[in-house]
């Protein structure tokens, strides 16, 4: 009989508790999945969320691996598996129905994945650029783009500057918008500047008199969502991504009066993906990554928890 092979994972094991390093075994692909080899696999503040019991109830089971921000190469593939073959680079967008959060992640050394929900990874892409891609890029580009119907010309407000702010301001800028960024840090006014944005300021109502189309509050303390209505044009529309509090108070006249439309959105599709991935393969998209090993991913989460980590936080194995 041979010996079962095992493989290193991340687990979540119980609210409360930081991640567990186990042995466990190597994943094999069934009908319509396949196996990537992973090589990055990015770190989100939804993982504080599953450790800290804010987002538990997502999860079906435990232990689980965590780590749903997954880029790699496919190492294996099950029968019926048509779209990818082994040594193909891949990413896996981040999805509820996918790895990290519905089938076990990619804070492993191999994942296994339904054939339906990866994506090819152009050349010229990084690893650790993918991974990010994979959630804070397409979170961005799906609010942008889709959500804020944003054009060229438009005049497009982003209040904050984090992770998701950052491509998302990227991204107005790649399809043409006119940028003005709200951050409250002004340590990193000048990134911004550096970016292309024609204006910086330390809140949105800064920009009342702009003419704004559309404003995407990548923060969402409630205040920043009000500030956002007293920014943006008549007719103009707001997107809400951030969800710094979990309830706020709008000025409902000013909405209404302005026909201001405010919309939600929330993570993207697999053509999200494509498309970001095209942004960053042509250097037009880009995230500010620090960079860590496989050994790190516990600490790297109280790092997240603690807020002392500027950009994406990815680690780099494999």
């Amino acid at each position: 009989m041979s010996q079962e092979q095992t493989m290193r994972a991340w687990q979540f094991t119980d609210v409360g508790k930081p991640l567990t390093m186990s042995e466990v075994p190597a994943p094999a692909p069934a009908a319509g999945e396949l196996v990537v080899h992973v090589r990055a696999a990015g770190l989100c503040h939804s993982d504080v969320g599953f450790l800290d019991g804010t987002l538990t109830p997502l999860l079906p089971f435990r232990p689980i691996t965590l780590g749903h921000e997954i880029a790699g190469i496919v190492s294996a593939v099950g029968p019926d598996v048509t779209e990818f073959s082994v040594g193909q680079k891949v990413v896996i967008p981040a999805a509820i129905e996918g790895p990290g959060t519905s089938l076990n992640g990619g804070f492993a050394d191999e994942v296994v994945v339904p054939e339906r929900l990866v994506v090819a990874l152009p050349d010229g892409v990084p690893f650790d650029q993918a991974a990010a891609a994979t959630d804070a890029g397409l979170t961005s580009y799906h609010a942008v783009s889709v959500q804020g119907r944003v054009s060229p010309g438009a005049r497009v407000g982003i209040i904050g500057l984090g992770g998701l702010g950052s491509l998302g301001a990227q991204t107005a800028l790649a399809l043409g918008a006119r940028l003005f960024v709200a951050e409250k840090n002004e340590r990193v006014h000048d990134f911004p500047r550096s970016l292309g944005a024609e204006s910086v300021a330390s809140d949105i109502t800064d920009f009342a008199g702009e003419g704004l189309d559309v404003v995407i509050d990548f923060a969402g303390f409630g205040t920043t969502t009000d500030g956002a209505i007293h920014s943006v044009r008549r007719g103009g529309r707001i997107v809400q991504v951030g969800l710094g509090r979990a309830r706020g108070e709008i000025d409902l006249q000013a909405l209404t009066l302005n026909e201001v439309e405010l919309v939600g959105s929330q993570a993207g599709t697999k053509e999200d993906c494509v498309a970001v991935l095209d942004l960053v393969a042509e250097g037009r998209l880009s995230s500010r990554i620090t960079e860590i090993g496989f050994e790190e991913i516990a600490d790297g989460i109280g790092r997240l928890e603690r807020g002392e980590v500027i950009g994406r936080l990815v680690a780099s194995f494999g």
